[in-house]
């Protein structure tokens, strides 16, 4: 794709056509929406008494509106919260970008919103791009691409301030009813169901807009888009979730294993907006209810949790994700897909192999179509046959990309791989493995995750390691493994961690590195410009190096939590107990004569922070098993003694203290 500019149609061939709408009788006031399952014929239906609009031609929109004449305003949307505790109703601050000519022509458009908690303090995309006013306080710079490319298109643009944050009055609740309603309020207002005003008070409609709404953004901005399609708001069309959590949970929590500690009130003060001391009482309550000195999931949980909603969602879903995501991680997409996938919500996915990144900053031309393909499809009701295509977009190596069906790939079975002693410093994978009663014990170590898969033929405390043999040929992985673990433990509790690690060299992306993305310097334009806001960005390219091997994904458990997350259980000593340590979704082919490898370890300083060290966990390894996702008829070849796996060793200067893992999604 060229940079993607402005039309060369003459403004004298638009303003024609225009002049002929405006001769038409206006559309009827926006209604609520249809369910996301019969968006476009509800569009088609709705559209079939007008004329069709100049920014439609065929079965895609175009770019005949001018950007530099946009309506540019900024207006505050009213919510049903008061957050504060002010006794007024928060009201949220909305800027926006919509077409002139298609508002004087009476032509109604949809909305593409950005909700964020990020606008004033940290920005937008690869280049932290932040919003800019005019003197007047109106907006005159959107960050990232979206208003560049799709206001000449016919679409408008909603950059939303949370609840708390920017210019909103409110509080940030990090994942809650104030943050998710906030957004939902906006939906409400473009559907004529919520009350808005200009910044000195006046009363202002949406009655430009055809209610149909789109939301998107990437990691905190994505994890709002889901928050709001669990409500079941009308008129929320589709959401564009990039990076995004589902379950705030788990993003805090690594089944009952602390993450960091105050992490909820960390991302609170990281956005917050308002003046020293307005929003005293919710941080209070943000670290009184996350319940951190438990690590229980509670009801303050249940409210960040939208999964169990997901039979509510009105809206089709396209994810983003990448599979090396440390932030938010993997399970956050894998879970959330797999309840739309049971309510049959319309979905479509694109995995790559980068870490927190946006695939605008991965497979940049590609993403803009598809994105501009989807929109078109769910907002403007055409036909474009994007729904008839396969469903996931995956990459399966640096630079390489392929669809299927669906995601984990079809034919996916899971298949258990037994463990067994080995040569008694290395066991192995696949076979018979161990009979039952055959122990292994090993003492938390705190060991980095560099020393606890380096080296894995060589004894080393605080640590198990199995591997299979040589692999005859390639192994695909997809979907969520797990590790199922009889366990004796000498505390009453002990963090117990779990890697899957691909031993063979290869070259792979650097997801430690920048996420795996470098910014060149040069750049390219996707969409029209004003001397305010271009829509010109640096290009990017992955990152990549030959390695010898790599950590595939990792799963975290903390002991006392085997039986329910809502509770802990004290271990006794004297039991054995069966405990399941599930790992992160991942989708990976290891080459013909790779080793595929399990690492137990215990506390983990670099991506946990635990207070139980020093436990020693005994395993029966004859009652305990690998359960991997496993497609095709490849498996783990039979062996009874390890192969010798040699790998460089791992960094001495590697820190070996826990530190502060809070990251912002």
């Amino acid at each position: 794709m060229s940079s993607a500019q402005s039309t060369a149609r003459t403004r004298a061939r638009v303003a024609a056509v225009l002049a002929g709408l405006l001769l038409a009788a206006l559309p009827a006031a926006p209604a609520p929406a249809s369910p996301a399952t019969a968006a476009p014929e509800a569009a088609e239906a709705a559209a079939s008494h007008r004329p069709t609009p100049p920014h439609v031609v065929g079965d895609k929109t175009v770019p005949v509106y001018s950007y530099a004449d946009a309506i540019r305003e900024s207006v505050w949307v009213e919510t049903r919260a008061d957050s504060d505790g002010d006794g007024v109703r928060d009201r949220v601050a909305v800027d926006m970008v919509r077409p002139r000519e298609a508002a004087a022509a009476g032509v109604r458009v949809p909305v593409i919103m950005d909700a964020s908690p990020y606008y004033h303090c940290c920005g937008r995309g690869n280049e932290s791009e932040r919003k800019t006013y005019d003197a007047a306080g109106v907006i005159a710079k959107a960050p990232l691409f979206y208003d560049n490319y799709f206001v000449p298109r016919g679409y408008a643009f909603a950059a939303v301030d949370l609840a708390g944050t920017a210019r909103s009055t409110g509080c940030e609740d990090v994942g809650g009813p104030a943050e998710v309603g906030s957004a939902k309020a906006v939906v409400d207002w473009l559907n004529g169901r919520a009350r808005a005003f200009t910044a000195d008070g006046r009363p202002v409609s949406a009655a430009w807009s055809t209610g149909r709404v789109g939301m998107i953004g990437k990691s905190w901005d994505g994890s709002v888009a889901n928050g709001v399609a669990a409500t079941g708001v009308p008129g929320l069309a589709t959401i564009v979730p990039i990076s995004a959590i589902s379950s705030w949970y788990d993003y805090m929590r690594y089944q009952g294993v602390l993450r960091s500690s105050d992490y909820p009130g960390y991302l609170h003060s990281y956005v917050n907006g308002r003046t020293d001391g307005a929003c005293a009482e919710e941080l209070a309550r943000l670290r009184a209810d996350s319940a951190e000195e438990t690590g229980d999931y509670n009801g303050f949980w249940a409210q960040r949790d939208y999964r169990p909603a997901a039979g509510r969602v009105r809206a089709s879903v396209f994810v983003a994700h990448g599979v090396n995501d440390l932030n938010v991680t993997t399970n956050q997409f894998a879970r959330w897909w797999q309840e739309l996938a049971e309510q049959g919500v319309p979905r479509k996915l694109w995995l790559y192999q980068a870490g927190h990144e946006d695939p605008f900053d991965v497979r940049r031309a590609e993403w803009v179509d598809s994105l501009h393909r989807w929109f078109d499809y769910w907002l403007q009701g055409l036909r474009n046959g994007v729904m008839d295509e396969p469903r996931v977009d995956l990459e399966t190596a640096p630079g390489t990309w392929t669809t299927q069906r669906d995601w984990p790939a079809p034919g996916t079975r899971s298949v258990r791989v037994a463990l067994g002693a080995g040569d008694g410093v290395t066991g192995t994978l696949g076979g018979r493995g161990a009979r039952p009663g055959r122990e292994q014990a090993y003492v938390d170590e705190s060991l980095t995750e560099a020393e606890l898969v380096a080296e894995p033929s060589t004894a080393t405390a605080g640590r198990l390691v199995f591997l299979s043999g040589a692999l005859s040929a390639p192994l695909r992985i997809s979907g969520s493994p797990s590790v199922r673990l009889r366990i004796r433990v000498d505390r009453p509790t002990t963090e117990l961690t779990a890697r899957l690690v691909d031993y063979g060299t290869a070259e792979r992306i650097r997801y430690d590195s920048s996420e795996g993305v470098r910014t060149l310097t040069t750049e390219s334009c996707w969409g029209a410009s004003t001397d305010a806001d271009d829509a010109c960005y640096r290009d990017t390219e992955e990152i990549t190096a030959v390695s010898d091997h790599a950590v595939l994904t990792r799963g975290w458990l903390d002991a006392a939590h085997h039986r329910s997350l809502r509770f802990a259980t004290p271990l006794r000593p004297d039991r054995w107990y069966t405990v399941t340590v599930p790992l992160n979704a991942y989708d990976a082919v290891l080459p013909a004569g790779h080793v595929l490898g399990l690492v137990l370890g215990q506390s983990d300083p670099e991506f946990t922070e635990t207070d139980d060290r020093d436990a020693t966990v005994r395993v029966d390894l004859g009652r305990s098993e690998l359960i991997l996702p496993l497609t095709g008829r490849a498996g783990l070849p039979s062996v009874d003694v390890a192969p010798r796996v040699v790998t460089a060793p791992a960094d001495p200067s590697a820190a070996r203290t826990a530190r502060d893992t809070r990251q912002v999604p």
